[in-house]
Parts: structure tokens; C-alpha cells; sequence
């Protein structure tokens, strides 16, 4: 990965090709751009996506249409409560010509994997991903083996009141960059939605607009994008003020300050700029910090929010260049 200072032209380059992977999304998906908007910035800041919502939102076909607009390896995994750790890392198996184990790579060695439903299936398999998503290789019978770049893992979950449904622990619900909630669409675009898809889905006719040459270029310019020390300063004292905050049980992890800077770089890069600002770093908060704060009961016998706590923390931290609070 280059070192260079990020160039005018490459930041234009960022943003046109930015703007193709998210057009062609919404050709698929209307109505949700914000959403679309996150998913694709999730893809060029190295992280992994959480989608949490009621059934038939979309949520599958917005993870799929992302891999669709890639030309890149795709897999989709399907998690049921018999699901078993080897069906997503793989296995090795004998082979009687070569009188020797051969492995078979499980669906977790592709560039973008879809764990659809993912808090369906036992603890035990959904911890089959936390090696992948942190370390990006996959340890089997001794031996590790790395996952080629880009590598994204997106999961879906309907809401854990929902029945059959295992609540994703706390080590899991950390690794992933940003959780995001898809919402029911308006009106307006229900009824595109009609038009759109009342006879056969626009998913079959989308085409990939990007390799994932392309992609691994993109997160080389948002890894490359300036960070001042002020707005670092920022980033670490907003996440030290959930861990301070009375009505919270548990703060965010020093991992959600390293994602914040990224989603932060790749926000300005986006926005055509060679450096972040905090206003990058407030857009990425919520996205990125609610999954990992739990709330104290008695802060939600009050009827106490982590928005309203994370909008709260926003507010009372001074930001770089100013004297007053915002």
C-alpha cells in the first residue's frame, strides 16, 4: 500500500467510483440512500456490517446487491441452529489418491460473505467468524490460512424478541464496524417498490461497476486520508465519555475509536477531501457505537436511549477549533 499523500485526481477517482456502487445499489434497493451510503463506506474503511431488522425489509437484498455491484468472490451463508463451525470455516477430508487430508474451503474464503440470520445459529458457529473478521485468516486443524483482500463480512439479524433467536455476544457484536437498521420505506418509494419489483426483481439485471482491484485501490486512498491530532484528540475523548457515562453498564471499546477513524477517513474521501474533520467523525457515531454500549436497568426503567445518550456525549465534547460546546 502506498504512503503518498492523497492527490486530487484520486480523490476524484474515490468519489465517481463511490457514487456507481451506491447508484447501482439503489437501482435495487429505494428509498434507504443513507443506508446504501453506509454500506458502501463499510466496504472502503475495512469493516464488517451488522443489518437489524424485522423480516422483508430488504436486508439480504442489500447485502447481495453490494456483492452483485463487485466483481469480486461472493458466498452466502445461511444460519440455521444446526449450522456447525466447519460449514463456514471449512474442512479437511481424506483423500484416497493422495492418501493425505485435503482441505475444503468453507464459505468464509470469499471477499464479501453474507451471514444471513446469523443470530439463528448457536453461539458456538456464530464464534466461527471472529478469527476472520479480526485477524482476516481462518485457523483449521492447526494450519492458518489468509483471506485474500477486499474481505467483508455482512450480517443480518431480525430483532432478538423474535423466536429462535440467539443473542450475538458481546466479543461478536464488537467486530463489526457499524450496525445499521434498515426501517420500512415511505409511501412514495412502497410504490416504486411495486412498479419495481411487482414482476421480477431489477436484482436479476444488475452488473458489477467495480472489480475488487478497484476496491482494494479505494481503501488504499481512504487509509491514506490526514487525521490531525486534534481530531484524534476528539475521536478518543467522545469514546471515553461512554465509559464514564453514568447510565451505561459498558462503553465503547478502544476497536470502536480505530473504527471511527476509519469510517472518518473514508467519509472525507468520499466528500473529496484529503483530510477529516469532526464532522466526519459525528456522522459516524451512532452507526458505530450503539451495539457496543449496554444500558444500566435502571437507566431503562427510566426509559433512558443509547441515541439519546450517544446524541448527549456529541454535544458535551469540545470540538477541535472551537471554545464553546456544541
Amino acid at each position: 500500500m502506498s504512503e503518498a499523500p492523497v492527490g486530487r485526481q484520486e480523490l476524484s477517482w474515490f468519489s465517481d467510483r463511490f457514487e456507481e456502487i451506491a447508484t447501482n445499489i439503489e437501482r435495487v434497493i429505494q428509498g434507504k440512500r443513507e443506508v446504501v451510503d453506509f454500506v458502501v463506506l463499510g466496504l472502503l474503511s475495512e469493516g464488517h456490517l451488522l443489518i437489524e431488522d424485522v423480516p422483508g425489509v430488504g436486508k439480504t437484498l442489500l447485502a447481495k446487491s453490494l456483492a452483485r455491484s463487485i466483481h469480486c468472490g461472493f458466498q452466502r451463508v445461511q444460519f440455521t441452529p444446526d449450522l456447525l463451525p466447519s460449514d463456514v470455516t471449512g474442512v479437511s477430508v481424506w483423500d484416497r489418491e493422495r492418501s493425505a487430508f485435503v482441505f475444503r474451503a468453507g464459505p468464509v474464503f470469499s471477499n464479501i460473505v453474507l451471514g444471513d440470520e446469523i443470530n439463528r445459529a448457536s453461539p458456538k458457529t456464530q464464534a466461527a467468524l471472529l478469527e476472520a473478521m479480526e485477524e482476516r485468516q481462518v485457523t483449521v486443524d492447526g494450519v492458518t490460512r489468509r483471506l485474500a483482500p477486499p474481505f467483508m463480512v455482512i450480517a443480518t439479524q431480525n430483532p432478538i424478541e423474535h423466536e429462535g433467536t440467539y443473542p450475538l455476544p458481546e466479543a461478536q457484536l464488537d467486530r463489526f464496524m457499524l450496525r445499521l437498521v434498515m426501517g420500512y420505506p415511505s409511501r412514495e418509494k412502497e410504490l416504486e417498490i411495486l412498479d419495481a419489483h411487482g414482476v421480477r426483481s431489477t436484482y436479476d439485471d444488475l452488473e458489477p461497476v467495480i472489480t475488487g482491484e478497484d476496491v482494494v485501490r479505494m481503501i488504499d486512498v481512504a487509509r491514506r486520508i490526514y487525521v490531525s491530532d486534534p481530531v484524534k484528540a476528539y475521536l478518543v475523548d467522545t469514546v471515553e465519555a461512554t465509559r464514564r457515562d453514568p447510565d451505561l453498564l459498558l462503553g465503547a471499546s478502544p476497536r470502536a475509536t480505530l473504527f471511527l477513524q476509519r469510517g472518518a477517513r473514508a467519509r472525507a474521501a468520499i466528500e473529496g477531501r484529503h483530510f477529516a474533520t469532526p464532522d466526519d467523525v459525528k456522522a459516524m457515531l451512532h452507526p458505530v457505537l450503539t451495539h457496543r454500549m449496554i444500558l444500566r436497568p435502571e437507566a431503562q426503567m427510566r426509559g433512558a436511549s443509547l441515541e439519546e445518550i450517544i446524541e448527549g456525549i456529541a454535544h458535551g465534547i469540545p470540538v477541535p477549533g472551537t471554545r464553546s460546546r456544541v
